[in-house]
């Protein structure tokens, strides 16, 4: 577990990001890793704490104290086969997923987590630089064929687990690349799409066949892979965004979140938008509703292109600044956040209602908007209420609706199917037993957003490891897959 004093002797450090002048110039990875010697520094600091609460924390269970021991031994090579054993793509969340696994480390308790994901990160992508990782071909074919439905993290990582349980398994993604919301959601500031091409390459050389642009419930029906397939995973993603029905939302300049970020990333791509529906942030007052990361995603990418001013609404109150450990640890807390992006410079409103867009000419001119407090009701519940004479305006030339999604679109392949919903609208399906992802339709399995509703990376790609488990067991009668 590292060294064992380790966590006296070496104080806390984590990868540094470019200045904000010079990353706003471009749509680059920023972060400036830590060096090899200091690396191996971190590891050191993963203290022998008896119970490793991170294992819970994380939701694939990665084995977290073994692999900062190996990197504290320069064991660089056995780290990365540790670390893949629970996470197909360490590369995706060593630079997305908000690390709940270091909320969850013991030195949290004083504020001091080891740094979790950049050793993790650091891991894979060395192991990249030395070819280490290569494809895993299993020469027993089980005959089986499997459909996946969403080329997503969890659709990802469902297909090369079957592969490698030996089946013939066909992923299909209605878009032209892969990846889901890796691709067409989060920027490429964050996470640039050669991580994705490059696993891609190793997933082709394993056996897996890729069929892009074919919408499942539209280019071929649900009926057709029941037919021509063994099992089918649906993992389609949560795409319902939460809208904001209020007068003037038609107006021009009003648009989800989702029809904003998928352009600049295919601009990245070197695709070309037609000028008629392009959505920029250049030279606009730039207004984003939500306070989450697709939020934040909106805020970089605003700053990218140029945009005048960037304002970002909450309607939730503001969070503490610091949670109490004694109430919160190991759990995921409640706290105040700053994301890369809004250090890169916007306003943050909280408790914060739009009552409606304001136009001229059929454009977004204005938002009408008023304070809003939170109070808990006979029952416990939180509840909402205006603040009476609190309305205000703020100017706009592009509102962006950055609300999260409310489950996965119905319409079309699931309607077809006619699986059933959880109260929510999300796929219904349990996780554990002998019906672990199965659906309520006989051999169609789901997994990630589609099923648990609207997540994390990290959880995507549990689902689909799970998943793939479930699957495996089901035609096979039993699974060596982990879960």
């Amino acid at each position: 577990m590292g060294k064992p004093t380790g966590f006296l002797e070496y104080p806390r450090k984590d990868r540094g990001y470019k200045p904000v002048e010079e990353r706003v110039k471009h749509f680059n990875e920023f972060v400036i890793p830590l060096k090899e010697e200091e690396l191996a520094t971190q590891g050191a600091r993963c203290m022998d704490c008896g119970i490793p609460f991170c294992h819970e924390g994380c939701p694939v269970n990665n084995i977290i104290p073994d692999w900062n021991d190996l990197v504290y031994k320069g064991k660089w090579e056995k780290a990365i086969k540790v670390l893949h054993s629970t996470n197909n793509f360490p590369e995706f969340t060593g630079r997305i997923c908000p690390a709940p696994c270091q909320e969850s480390c013991t030195l949290n308790l004083i504020d001091e987590p080891v740094t979790i994901k950049t050793i993790e990160c650091a891991i894979v992508d060395k192991a990249w630089e030395n070819g280490w990782i290569q494809p895993r071909i299993n020469p027993d074919k089980t005959g089986k064929k499997v459909a996946i439905v969403g080329g997503g993290p969890a659709g990802m990582a469902c297909a090369q687990q079957l592969v490698r349980a030996g089946h013939e398994v066909t992923l299909f993604e209605k878009n032209d690349r892969f990846g889901g919301l890796l691709r067409y959601g989060i920027p490429d500031f964050k996470l640039e799409k050669r991580h994705i091409d490059r696993r891609m390459q190793q997933m082709e050389a394993e056996g897996l066949v890729f069929r892009p642009n074919t919408h499942v419930g539209v280019d071929i029906s649900a009926a057709e892979l029941l037919e021509d397939f063994d099992a089918v995973a649906l993992t389609g993603g949560s795409e319902k965004p939460r809208d904001l029905p209020v007068p003037g939302r038609d107006l021009q300049g009003v648009h989800f979140a989702m029809e904003f970020l998928p352009q600049q990333n295919r601009r990245v791509a070197g695709d070309d938008i037609p000028e008629d529906a392009a959505i920029l942030a250049t030279g606009k007052k730039v207004v984003v509703i939500g306070g989450g990361d697709t939020g934040s995603d909106c805020i970089g990418t605003s700053v990218r292109q140029g945009c005048e001013s960037v304002m970002q609404i909450e309607i939730l109150p503001r969070p503490p600044e610091k949670e109490d450990k004694l109430l919160t640890w190991p759990e995921w807390p409640n706290k105040l956040r700053t994301s890369t992006s809004q250090e890169e410079g916007v306003v943050r409103e909280w408790s914060v209602a739009t009552k409606e867009f304001i136009g001229e000419n059929g454009k977004l001119k204005k938002l009408h908007c008023v304070r809003v407090e939170w109070n808990r009701d006979g029952e416990g519940n939180w509840k909402m209420t205006e603040i009476e004479g609190s309305d205000f305006e703020i100017e706009a030339d592009l509102a962006l609706l950055a609300m999260g999604f409310v489950h996965p679109v119905h319409e079309g392949l699931l309607d077809e199917l006619g699986v059933e919903y959880d109260p929510r609208g999300n796929v219904k399906g349990d996780t554990e037993g002998s019906n672990a992802y199965k659906t309520s339709i006989d051999k169609v399995f789901a997994a990630g957003d589609m099923r648990r509703g609207q997540s994390l990376v990290v959880w995507a790609i549990r689902e689909g490891r799970q998943c793939a488990r479930a699957i495996d067991e089901y035609l096979m009668g039993s699974s060596v897959l982990p879960r």
